[in-house]
């Protein structure tokens, strides 16, 4: 049987969703737990990748269970091992050929700045801004990347290099000092939507002009990835939709 499970995570402590030989991992901890519980070997595959330090609240992974166990009881059991900080939603049963990554329709990924001073209570999951920043124009320049674009300046991929062409749905929105950015695509590469939001923060910092954003969406230039990435912890992979 094919199980797809729904898991949140916060992912400060973790050197990002995918099994690393030297560094903890999102994967690595449920893994462990799944193959504990069921005394089998358990390999988990997930939706896509989320870097060092970013957040999910609805990121999903599918794997074979081969005995009669009850999900409900399952889900309790991983939740009673896993460390606080990942949490599984849901599991249910599916068809052998639905793939986590591939069956996917959209993907939707939130990014949050607070401006102001450091607080303690929020700084992992949202990246805290204290100096200028104007809104107005962060919104002008976060709001190019609306549609379909070539994004080879605003990703570090290098396999696929012709294939760099992405649709990007956006939603901003201000409520007093906090900035959140909801983005919605069928895929994202790389840093992708880290260095979309450095770029608009450059641009709102005076660092950059107001068309920075739009020149470097020309099709047909030379490749020049640029220099502003934002901070992780202020990205959250919200939901996987299907």
């Amino acid at each position: 049987m094919k199980v797809l499970a729904i898991t949140s995570y916060k992912g400060t402590a973790y050197q990002g969703w995918q099994r690393q030989t030297n560094a903890p991992s999102v994967q690595e901890e449920i893994e462990k737990c799944l193959s504990h519980i069921l005394n089998t070997p358990i390999t988990i595959t997930g939706a896509g990748r989320t870097d060092s330090g970013v957040h999910a609240k609805g990121q999903t992974f599918t794997f074979d269970l081969n005995k009669d166990f009850p999900l409900d009881r399952l889900r309790y059991s991983l939740n009673c091992l896993l460390p606080k900080d990942i949490h599984i939603l849901s599991l249910q049963e599916v068809n052998d050929d639905f793939h986590p990554r591939y069956s996917a329709k959209e993907k939707h990924y939130s990014y949050t700045i607070v401006l102001g001073e450091n607080n303690p209570f929020i700084n992992e999951t949202s990246y805290i801004y204290p100096g200028e920043f104007d809104y107005n124009r962060f919104a002008i320049a976060i709001n190019q990347f609306n549609g379909t674009h070539n994004f080879q300046d605003f990703t570090s991929k290098e396999e696929d290099e012709d294939n760099y062409i992405r649709t990007v749905r956006m939603d901003t929105s201000k409520g007093g000092n906090i900035i959140r950015i909801d983005f919605y695509g069928p895929g994202f590469m790389r840093y992708m939507i880290r260095f979309m939001v450095g770029a608009a923060i450059a641009v709102a910092t005076n660092k950059e002009k107001l068309s920075f954003i739009s020149d470097h969406l020309v099709d047909n230039k030379q490749r020049e990835i640029i220099n502003y990435k934002a901070p992780s912890e202020g990205l959250i992979l919200e939901e996987v939709k299907y």
